[in-house]
């Protein structure tokens, strides 16, 4: 099959819209057409090459299209299924899958950051030579092969535009709010960073009962926008920050501050931001190999705790099918995090966009 894509050749250079060949889904795979992919940092990390991934690679994570062919052995999933698409996928049977924690599930990390199957070989491949699947689904292609386990099934009452996006942005900002953080009604939330994940933190805190809702951010647009999604307050980031979040939080600081941009320095911050006895939690994935300074004397004195948040602390099976639920209630104005769409052809337009700040989410869609 013949399949139109966004292929990225090398860091630091654009993407190439070009033709590849996909072989049909083996044993426990699915061929999905996809409808749309979220426009996230996590892909811009392979283009900056903050994250190391072989290549040529076809991007996208976060997407959601619908099921066209099964492979051998795949249960649970039909043709024509409206699915979710999972780009950490788990085993069901190691020790972290039992206690409740998949994100966490190692079974697949080798083959996921080998830019291959499960098997170790590529679906994808142009003029003979493979083509690597970034998070083993390579989202940005007008069809795709990915693991069963990948496919998690939504109501085809739920947009797939909307889908696409429970599958990153809104599962890693819900969850790590309800999930990891389990904030409490009433309290004080700071959220450094309001791309998609950090506004989805000011959703998951919103939905969660937080009285005060501070987003922080370097650009004045973005904290207009936090704010129609939420938040009570924005600030800009400074050298003043802390002493800002105080003034809005009867003087002791926030109960949970929130990191959703993966920059250390921010991470840094985020421990002064915090009251003694609260909560700091890293939903943002800093560079491979940079360090965060957080020092050990005010964590034991101050009894801060610092939380990773992986993937929200998710159990995509569970929790996709919930944000949905959420989503058709009324409760998760998740409509609102798109801020506009593009075609695969306007790819490299997108991230400008999402680079400029002065949108929530954009979504290729086909």
């Amino acid at each position: 099959m013949i399949v139109r894509a966004a292929v990225l050749y090398a860091p630091n250079t654009p993407f190439v819209i070009e033709e590849l060949d996909l072989e049909p889904p083996k044993s426990g795979e699915v061929l999905v057409r996809m409808a749309a992919t979220g426009v996230c940092h996590s892909d811009w990390h392979l283009m900056t090459g903050a994250t190391v991934h072989p290549m040529p690679v076809v991007p996208g994570h976060e997407g959601a299209g619908v099921v066209e062919q099964l492979g051998e052995g795949v249960e649970g999933l039909q043709v024509g299924d409206h699915v979710a698409l999972n780009w950490a996928p788990s085993c069901g049977a190691c020790f972290y899958c039992k206690h409740g924690r998949p994100s966490l599930c190692g079974t697949f990390v080798e083959a996921v950051w080998a830019g291959t199957m499960l098997d170790g070989t590529t679906r994808l491949s142009r003029e003979g030579k493979p083509v690597f699947h970034f998070s083993s689904l390579a989202c940005f292609a007008d069809r795709v092969v990915v693991p069963a386990v990948c496919c998690v099934r939504l109501p085809e009452t739920v947009p797939l535009s909307i889908a696409a996006l429970i599958g990153c942005a809104v599962t890693t900002g819900v969850g790590a709010v309800l999930n990891t953080a389990n904030v409490e009604p009433g309290t004080s939330v700071a959220v450094f960073g309001a791309g998609g994940v950090g506004l989805s933190i000011v959703l998951g805190a919103r939905l969660a009962g937080a009285k005060t809702i501070v987003a922080i951010d370097k650009t004045p647009e973005k904290l207009e926008i936090a704010k129609s999604f939420g938040a009570t307050h924005g600030l800009l980031v400074s050298d003043e920050i802390s002493a800002e979040v105080r003034k809005l939080t009867e003087g002791r600081g926030a109960d949970y501050v929130f990191e959703a941009v993966g920059i250390p320095a921010v991470q840094e911050l985020c421990l002064a931001v915090a009251r003694p006895g609260g909560k700091i939690v890293f939903a943002g994935i800093a560079p491979a190999g940079s360090s965060t300074n957080l020092p050990g004397a005010i964590l034991t004195r101050q009894e801060k705790t610092v939380m990773g948040s992986y993937y929200g602390t998710a159990d995509p099976v569970r929790d996709f099918p919930r944000f949905a639920a959420l989503y058709l209630n009324g409760s998760l104005d998740l409509d609102r995090l798109v801020s506009r769409t593009y075609s695969l052809d306007q790819i490299n337009e997108a991230y400008e966009d999402m680079l400029s700040g002065t949108i929530a989410r954009g979504l290729v869609v086909f």
